[in-house]
């Protein structure tokens, strides 16, 4: 872990590799061969680049991790000029642009890269920043666009895709780095593994061992469960953006025959070009389903998320881990962390940990407006149920707000206050009409009204405080459908009580270690997330009952949590 704001020294950094036997880590990584990790997006406002969501936050950590534990890493991404923001107030949505000036937010200039289109050249900025033993390498020009402009199967968003692989390449060589390991985060950076075939067999390479080469130095991290729902492009879309940056024609010919019917989802040709695969959480590598080119189904390697938790748990909560020896100086569970858990985390130091928490949100909130644009202040004597997650329909926001009457009287009943915070894709209409009918029955309630606070602009700084501050976190996605996510890591990390469907990475412990929101229906699921809101309250009130959960909740999961422990999985999957 970062001690007093400074990184893990380089005898420390030997114990870890040691430790999870990779002594000759050295010998595979390095300066001029690092690990490459390319990616659509990362949510690292701190550093000057604004993401979308829960992708964008996990490449964010994975690079911190990486500096931290000193590991030869870069990350590759497009810098987006533009960056969307969004308000909700009486029942309509606003939304607007704000520019962004690479040099302004610390970036500077390497050189230039050429995308070739077929309706001509297209020059790109490389910027890059240094930071530690990492660094990202980012593409951009004045109509770059923002993040996942246009339709995902249309012509912008393909070209976006394009100059991630292709620029992204060319951006590698500039730095004067190889590659010693790519990484995909998700099938959009398919062509950075396109581009170095490319290259291995214009230098001469037989283009079937170069295949051979590409696909076992090639990882493929997939975060959608459902290939189906995956966007298609069209043989006319690769022959304006994808072959005129082609040098070899066995390649073209390669790609030609992947289409079907005149169009190719990218996942199929991820699979053939990546010989690992990863999916992030256990639940989530047993259920995706993504078949290969003959029919046959795919098979993942679990690698479940982590967090940096440097970044994600209060400065409180860390030092408490490590000072009562429940994690290491890496972020890593101790040999013994279940018996100090036991014997450390107290009810006591519970409360003293959630009321600091409280202290952050608040005046963290005191600079933000609800959706009436007032100023948002919670007593600090009430209990936060919280839920910040994008507003997508398979993580159910709705889902508390199914019976308004038994939702007042649990926050009347309790003095409680729910707070939720999350973005509408822009243009998902049907997803916008929801959240206004949910905010309209809200103001109609007089008991809501006044108890429930929708946070507008949904960023990193509001996620940070309403995991700090809440006191009880609801996850009500649809079983089978999460894929990870990270959100509910932040909050058992700082000791709130989780409320879940076991899904996505929840799943990776069993329903008894928090509290489970189960149901054969949507009906009996909505009855269990009343119920197990309603014992949360009760718990919050009881000192024995709150030990209790937490230190469960905590042994179940830290293990789970720790970015060290991804980043090390990654390692020995990898190495």
């Amino acid at each position: 872990m970062a001690d007093d704001g400074g990184y893990i020294n380089i005898e420390d950094v030997e114990e870890f590799y040691a430790a999870i036997d990779r002594k000759s880590l050295t010998r595979e990584l390095s300066e001029e061969r690092p690990y490459v990790y390319f990616t659509m997006e990362v949510y690292d406002r701190g550093n000057g680049i604004a993401g979308g969501g829960g992708l964008g936050v996990l490449a964010a950590d994975t690079r911190r991790v990486a500096e931290e534990l000193a590991a030869p890493f870069v990350i590759i991404t497009p810098f987006y000029p533009w960056e969307p923001h969004q308000e909700i107030y009486n029942g309509k949505q606003r939304e607007w642009h704000e520019q962004i000036n690479y040099e302004e937010k610390g970036f500077t200039k390497l050189g230039d890269a050429w995308i070739q289109t077929s309706m001509g050249a297209v020059r790109l900025d490389i910027v890059q920043k240094v930071l530690g033993s990492t660094r990202f390498l980012c593409m951009t020009e004045p109509d770059f666009g923002e993040l996942y402009s246009g339709e995902s199967g249309g012509d912008h968003r393909l070209y976006q895709e394009v100059s991630l692989g292709f620029g992204g390449y060319q951006a590698l060589k500039m730095a004067g780095m190889k590659p010693a390991i790519i990484q995909l985060n998700e099938v959009a950076t398919f062509f950075a593994a396109l581009a170095r075939l490319d290259e291995l067999v214009d230098a001469g390479m037989d283009f079937y061992e170069a295949v051979v080469y590409v696909r076992k130095h090639t990882l493929y991290t997939n975060h959608t469960l459902v290939q189906a729902a995956e966007a298609q492009f069209t043989v006319g879309q690769f022959e304006k953006y994808v072959y005129p940056n082609l040098r070899s024609n066995a390649i073209k010919r390669w790609i030609a025959d992947k289409f079907v019917d005149g169009k190719m989802k990218l996942s199929s040709v991820t699979i053939e070009i990546a010989e690992l695969r990863n999916g992030v959480s256990k639940l989530h590598a047993r259920v995706a389903n993504y078949h290969d080119i003959n029919g046959e189904r795919v098979k993942f390697k679990a690698v479940t998320n982590g967090i940096h938790m440097d970044t994600w748990l209060m400065p409180e909560a860390v030092e408490f881990y490590v000072e009562h020896g429940i994690i290491d100086k890496f972020g890593l569970p101790t040999e013994d962390f279940e018996v100090k858990i036991a014997q450390e985390l107290t009810a006591p130091a519970i409360r003293n940990l959630k009321s600091i928490g409280h202290r952050y949100m608040s005046s963290y909130m005191s600079q933000r407006q609800d959706q009436y644009r007032r100023e948002i202040n919670i007593p600090e004597e009430a209990l936060i149920y919280q839920f910040k997650r994008r507003f997508v329909d398979y993580k159910r926001p709705w889902l508390p707000f199914s019976d308004i009457d038994r939702l007042s009287r649990i926050l009347l009943d309790n003095n409680a206050y729910y707070v939720f915070a999350g973005k509408v894709h822009i243009g998902d209409a049907t997803m916008y009409k929801r959240l206004v009918d949910l905010l309209e029955m809200v103001v109609k309630d007089d008991v809501l009204r006044e108890r429930v606070i929708y946070v507008s602009d949904y960023d990193e700084a509001a996620a940070k405080a309403m995991s700090f501050g809440g006191n009880v976190t609801i996850n009500v996605p649809i079983v089978g459908l999460e894929a990870c996510g990270t959100s509910f890591m932040k909050d058992i990390g700082n000791v709130g009580v989780l409320i879940s469907t076991p899904d996505g990475g929840v799943a990776d412990a069993t329903p008894d270690n928090y509290l489970a929101v189960l149901g054969r229906t949507e009906g009996e699921e909505v009855e269990s997330l009343y119920v197990q809101m309603e014992s949360a309250a009760q718990i919050w009130k009881d000192d024995a009952a709150l030990e209790e959960i937490i230190q469960k909740q905590l042994a179940a999961y830290l293990p789970v949590i720790s970015g060290a422990r991804m980043f090390r999985d990654y390692l020995n999957y990898l190495f």
